[in-house]
């Protein structure tokens, strides 16, 4: 059975992520920092799966949780937004965002990717965001956290190519999530030409098929928009 780690289970993409990777016949190591009853009520009902709990900004914490698991696919799916305008944001508020999506992302996939190299064949998948491609008002902390990921997954990709690891990375725009429910809905559709928000189990579909179908893709960045950006 095929084995796949999925960061921030508890999130709305995060937990439809894992959800879609078991009921297509993977065991799932969800993890979470926070949100334990929701992380166990999740795992309860996934047969083939187990809970990992720690820090992603901790390294120490990653490395001791992690060095010696064996994956066939790593989800890079944690992350966080802390919205200001670029004048009011304060230091704590950008080094919170970059820090979880930037160097979350290198810590986890540093303490796994040796014993990937070992196994060859596997995938490696970062969620990252419109807002990494094209910018976003209020967004200065977060569209350069993502951009960061996708300048890592191309660049991974080129190093692990060669040990047959392919390293994609989705990029998604509006999806019903904690992230978008304050949000004013109405007035946004009319920017996205399929007019509507998007929902998670889409987003997993395509996670999904970058680390297990997309045999002859690498370095490439899934735009989940529904043609808001072009």
């Amino acid at each position: 059975m095929k084995k796949v780690l999925v960061t921030g289970s508890t999130g709305a993409l995060g937990e439809a992520i894992a959800r879609y990777f078991h009921a297509n016949g993977y065991f799932v190591y969800l993890h979470y920092r926070n949100g334990e009853e929701k992380v166990k009520l999740i795992q309860s009902e996934l047969e083939n799966s187990e809970i990992i709990g720690f820090d992603i900004v901790d390294r120490e914490d990653v490395n001791a949780k992690l060095e010696n698991l064996e994956l066939d696919v790593l989800v890079n799916n944690a992350g966080i937004t802390n919205d200001k305008l670029f004048f009011w944001m304060e230091e704590e508020e950008w080094s919170s965002v970059v820090n979880t999506s930037v160097n979350g992302t290198f810590n986890v996939t540093k303490a796994v990717i040796k014993n990937m190299i070992s196994k060859k064949n596997c995938a490696i998948v970062n969620v990252a965001s419109v807002s990494g491609l094209v910018g976003n008002m209020g967004q200065t902390n977060y569209s350069a956290a993502k951009g960061a990921v996708i300048a890592f997954t191309k660049s991974l990709a080129l190093e692990m190519a060669r040990y047959k690891i392919r390293v994609n990375a989705v990029a998604p725009g509006l999806i019903e999530s904690e992230m978008t429910k304050d949000l004013d809905l109405k007035a946004i559709k009319k920017d996205i030409p399929l007019k509507r928000v998007g929902k998670p189990d889409e987003v997993a579909e395509c996670v999904f098929f970058l680390a297990d179908k997309a045999s002859y893709v690498t370095g490439e960045v899934l735009n989940i928009s529904g043609g808001m950006v072009r």
